[in-house]
């Protein structure tokens, strides 16, 4: 089942290091729906995670993940899914070798085991990881489907994710609802 949730990571991004953004409607005249841009393209609601990452120019890296770990069915399924994910830069920002390493056909457990880790089940809003950090004293623990955890935290105006290593990522894109979940895009690659 964990593999079932695994390439969700790899959808929604938008190669940015800003604070936290709220998802937008564009301005008119596209003013008749209300859906937010990433990438370049507008995501909408009613599409699954895939039908709306495909035509993003900033998930080419994101798009190539799934497909090698086989995970296209996956990400079109019925959710919901939490997905953390990273942007092209972020996977850029990653050792020299890593992607081109993780899609070969060898590597591909690792490669599931690395997006399972940016997905918790559920349809977590920022609404909502606002309020599990407070009642959490200031951090919320999200399991993920990798089987470990991330901690959320507020940092300024904006929400960050820690991984298990201690690496922080700033979501710099909230709340990109799409039909099977909602898409958080960070500006770092989580590892477990």
């Amino acid at each position: 089942m964990k593999i079932q949730f695994a390439g969700l990571v790899l959808i929604g991004c938008l190669a940015a290091t800003s604070p936290l953004v709220f998802a937008q409607a564009p301005a008119a005249p596209m003013a008749a729906h209300s859906n937010p841009m990433v990438g370049g393209a507008a995501m909408y609601a009613n599409k699954d995670i895939i039908d709306n990452a495909v035509n993003s120019k900033d998930h080419t890296t994101l798009v190539a993940a799934v497909k090698a770990a086989g995970l296209v069915d996956t990400l079109k399924g019925a959710g919901p899914f939490t997905v953390f994910a990273p942007t092209n830069a972020a996977f850029s920002a990653l050792p020299k070798g890593t992607v081109e390493g993780l899609l070969k056909p060898e590597k591909k457990a690792d490669l599931t085991r690395i997006l399972t880790y940016h997905v918790v089940p559920g349809a977590v809003t920022s609404t909502d990881l606002m309020a599990r950090i407070k009642q959490g004293g200031g951090k919320a623990n999200l399991t993920t489907v990798e089987g470990e955890a991330l901690t959320a935290r507020v940092v300024g105006k904006g929400i960050t994710v820690t991984d298990s290593k201690g690496q922080v990522a700033h979501i710099t894109i909230a709340d990109v609802k799409q039909s099977n979940g909602v898409i958080h895009v960070i500006d770092k690659v989580l590892m477990p």
